[in-house]
């Protein structure tokens, strides 16, 4: 079965860094699309970072030029590197992959990793 386990998150001070893992399982990881999503208490989640089998990357506007997504095919891990980390920050990250079967698009999510970014 399809297995997202993530690892990495933490309190961190503002402007701090902290990096993310997420490893994952159960399908052909490399043909696949691999995404960062988080979600804040009383909002909705949010697209943070995506990363296409030929490592082509997006990044939210709120993120872009402070975030990293990468991946490691031999290892079946993707990662999220975040610098300059501001409050508004915080928030549960979670891993993620669509997968199509037939016509439907299921998506398959890790556990979630609690970021914490205060002073």
């Amino acid at each position: 079965q399809v297995q997202l386990v993530e690892s990495g998150g933490g309190l961190v001070q503002p402007g701090g860094s902290l990096g993310l893992s997420c490893a994952a399982s159960g399908f052909t990881f490399s043909r696949y699309t691999m995404n960062w999503y988080r979600q804040a208490p009383e909002k909705e989640r949010e697209l943070v970072a995506t990363i296409s089998p030929g490592s082509l990357t997006n990044y939210s506007d709120s993120v872009k030029g402070r975030f990293t997504i990468s991946r490691d095919n031999a290892k079946n891990t993707v990662y999220l590197q975040m610098n300059s980390l501001k409050p508004e920050d915080s928030a549960v990250y979670y891993c993620n992959v669509r997968v199509l079967s037939w016509t439907t698009v299921r998506p398959y999510w890790g556990q979630g990793t609690q970021v914490t970014v205060s002073s």
